[in-house]
């Protein structure tokens, strides 16, 4: 089918300026010209029911109306090449590896503080930092178990970090039910490429939460716990603690008892090793947080201190996303690494700092302006697409309390072709792969959440500013080639496992 061209010139990873598909990936573009709009738009249809069954929505805050919402999906897929992946892969693991450094340095002995790297007020001043927590320890020294590293793509070679996520990251359920659906209403697709598994995730999850349970304890009980069922994120909650297998628990479900956490059951007490919590820090412990939350476990903290209970990802972790923090990402890398950062940062001013505020100011309507602590695309400005009341509350906002903002330029984000309403047309993607780090290492998944503004022109992604998402194809080996061992295809990286294994 004719896909239909789009006014602004950015890079497409599947389809050439000439309007045939890349060399590589030839097999996807003829199936793109022989599958009829029909068809494809029948496939797409199908697995939007699926997900509409199933219950996998998430929940929009503050309307009145059409709260719950499947997230839309595109039947396109968005496809990574062996080598594309090593190189991604090795960046990814580096900066996770620095990440993990960074929060286990500022809890404890603030060595990058004290030679210099980062203004101490960024961190003391901040209110991600929990100085609460400052001096503890978690087991095995892992702080952020789980992280989602959004990745922008401008080119063939130029991928960029736009944030790191090392709280509680969101969406891999998306990426698990999008491969389903795709398995399932586009089997040919898995002929014509050998693409990496992803269904090993929660099995991997589960490992790596055993990986960091306290010492001395051979069988740990893992539990999910959620704040409920309100939250927009709920049904990855509950499909994630279903596929491993394990308790998906609330706040009443949990009671510490001399610093040992235990869970209520029918048949009594059962002592609680590892909480992979999907509870903020504000909410997750009433005697040390927020005395108001309803979310938390009293005295959770204390056992965390004691040792006595893993929590993934650690409290504190969020002073690692914030984005005054990413603007120094690099320098945290090199700093931890002793090398330069494999995957660079988009070009950042801190509007904290005078000199990056004028020029904040005096270009506005060309970049995009964020809040350091904002999230899901609210509290952004994007310059070019902004009305002119939009520019000036927050030229207001950003001379009121210019710390709380930082300033990017408005890239051109790589597109994909995506089904829209005159056929198929390129809309701009971003990127979410996951990476899990436990005693044993750190692993990224083959694979993540591709995320698509389904509007044209549009550079928000968000499921919650009218977004959608794509099955994420990690090929094994170059399309065409002779099949060679797998270990061939995507070995080279050192310090890396790459979870799946065989072919979909």
């Amino acid at each position: 089918m004719t896909i239909v061209a789009m006014g602004t010139v950015a890079f497409d990873e599947i389809m050439g300026s000439d309007g045939a598909a890349r060399a590589e990936l030839a097999a996807l573009g003829r199936w793109l010209q022989t599958t009829p709009e029909s068809e494809l738009r029948r496939r797409q249809a199908a697995a939007e029911a699926t997900f509409r069954q199933l219950g996998i929505t998430f929940a929009v805050y503050g309307e009145s109306e059409a709260s719950e919402r499947i997230i839309p999906f595109d039947i396109v897929p968005r496809v990574f090449l062996p080598d594309e992946w090593a190189r991604l892969s090795e960046g990814l693991v580096q900066r996770v590896e620095a990440i993990n450094a960074f929060l286990d340095d500022i809890y404890g002995e603030r060595r990058i503080l004290k030679d210099g790297v980062l203004p101490a007020e960024l961190i003391f001043g901040n209110p991600q930092f929990r100085p609460e927590i400052a001096g503890m320890r978690p087991p095995h020294g892992v702080w952020a178990h789980i992280c989602g590293i959004d990745l922008v793509r401008t080119g063939p070679d130029a991928f960029f970090v736009l944030e790191d996520n090392a709280r509680t990251p969101s969406g891999v359920s998306y990426m698990l039910e999008n491969r389903e659906a795709m398995l399932r209403l586009c089997p040919e697709l898995f002929r014509n490429f050998r693409v990496a598994a992803v269904d090993s995730y929660p099995d991997r999850l589960l490992e790596t939460m055993k990986s960091v349970a306290p010492e001395g304890v051979s069988a740990p009980t893992c539990v999910v716990l959620t704040p409920g069922h309100y939250n927009s994120a709920y049904y990855e909650h509950s499909f994630l603690a279903d596929s491993m297998g394990i308790e998906l628990v609330e706040a009443a479900d949990l009671v510490v008892d001399d610093d040992i956490v235990w869970m209520r059951t029918i048949a009594g007490r059962v002592k609680v090793d590892v909480i992979y919590r999907r509870v903020d820090d504000d909410y997750l412990d009433p005697l040390v947080f927020r005395r108001d939350s309803m979310l938390g476990v009293p005295g959770l903290i204390a056992a965390y201190a004691a040792g006595n209970v893993a929590i993934i990802n650690a409290p504190g972790n969020g002073i690692a996303d914030d984005k005054a923090i990413y603007s120094y990402m690099p320098e945290i890398v090199r700093y931890y690494s002793g090398g330069a950062a494999k995957l660079p940062n988009v070009e950042t001013w801190r509007c904290r700092e005078p000199q990056a505020l004028r020029y904040v100011l005096d270009h506005l309507p060309e970049l995009v302006v964020k809040l350091v602590d904002g999230s899901g695309g609210y509290g952004m400005l994007v310059g070019p697409t902004a009305s002119s009341a939009e520019i000036e509350a927050f030229r207001a906002a950003l001379v009121a309390e210019p710390h709380r903002y930082i300033a990017q330029p408005t890239l051109a984000l790589s597109t994909v072709p995506t089904m829209a309403d005159r056929g198929l047309a390129p809309r701009h993607v971003d990127f979410r792969p996951f990476v899990l780090t436990g005693s044993r290492g750190v692993q990224v998944v083959p694979g993540g959440l591709t995320r698509v503004a389904l509007r044209e022109g549009s550079l928000v992604v968000n499921s919650s500013q009218g977004g959608g998402t794509k099955d994420s194809f990690v090929l094994m080996e170059a399309p065409g080639a002779q099949t060679q061992s797998q270990s061939q295809s995507l070995g080279g990286m050192t310090q890396v496992q790459t979870l799946g294994g065989a072919a979909c």
